[in-house]
């Protein structure tokens, strides 16, 4: 006969990771994006604290507006659109003597 053993489970809690402001002003964004496309479509919102706290078809005058309002602090600053642009972030890259072309 063959004996069986059960072993005690071990539950393991990671914790949520801490977001940045920005991040977590992004996500609001992305939250609030379907009740902005009924009321802000085509213009751009800024979200601080996770709410709307203005909005302008201009992003550059908005976010001088916003940041005279609240601060300079982070804030997001997205265009109310369906599908959100890509964002391309331009980098170099560093070639060294004797590194393969």
């Amino acid at each position: 006969m063959s004996d069986t053993m059960t072993h005690s489970t071990l539950e393991v809690t990671v914790p949520a990771p801490i977001l940045s402001k920005s991040e977590s002003e992004y996500r609001a964004f992305m939250r609030l994006l379907p009740e902005l496309l009924k009321t802000h479509r085509g213009l751009h919102v800024a979200i601080h604290d996770g709410q709307v706290v203005d909005c302008d078809a201009d992003d550059i005058a908005l976010i001088k507006r916003v940041h005279a309002k609240v601060g300079y602090v982070p804030i997001h600053v997205g265009l109310v659109v369906e599908s959100q642009p890509v964002s391309r972030i331009p980098h170099y890259r560093e070639v060294r003597p004797g590194d393969a072309k």
